[in-house]
């Protein structure tokens, strides 16, 4: 054997045994076995979980346009397509023309023109752009 080869049979071999002395398994790293059990369950059945506006602001996270003409807005961290205002209860409408922003409407309430990264409060209508008065800077370039 050439003294490469030994040196690859003897690195798996310590792989080996240090696998087995006080290793753990890791398991499953997401979910609870009953949350797991759930999405299963819904999967299985193709049930649609209801959703609500939760809270007293409501922030426009993201925007995908795609060729297809299925657009997904991010509304409080929450992804929907514009054909699902009945789920979420936000009808959510974007344009082309506006890129980077949508008309969001909760239920009832009075729509509003949100670009990415702001947020509202939906009691006052007050807009925040979430950057607490501070600025995005971004790496001058190098000189090359």
């Amino acid at each position: 054997m050439r003294f490469s080869s030994r040196l690859s049979v003897g690195g798996l071999l310590l792989l080996t045994a240090a696998h087995g002395v006080g290793a753990q398994e890791l398991g499953r790293l997401f979910f609870t076995p009953e949350r797991r059990a759930a999405l299963e369950r819904q999967r299985t059945f193709n049930i649609q979980e209801a959703q609500t506006l939760q809270g007293t602001t409501m922030s426009l996270d993201g925007v995908v346009y795609r060729s297809s003409g299925k657009n997904t807005v991010w509304i409080n961290r929450t992804a929907q397509t514009e054909g699902e205002s009945a789920r979420t209860g936000v009808s959510a409408v974007v344009s082309p023309k506006t890129p980077g922003s949508a008309l969001l409407a909760p239920g009832d309430e009075t729509p509003a023109q949100l670009n990415v990264g702001e947020a509202i409060n939906r009691a006052t209508g007050e807009r925040n752009t979430r950057l607490g008065g501070g600025v995005v800077l971004t790496p001058a370039k190098r000189g090359r």
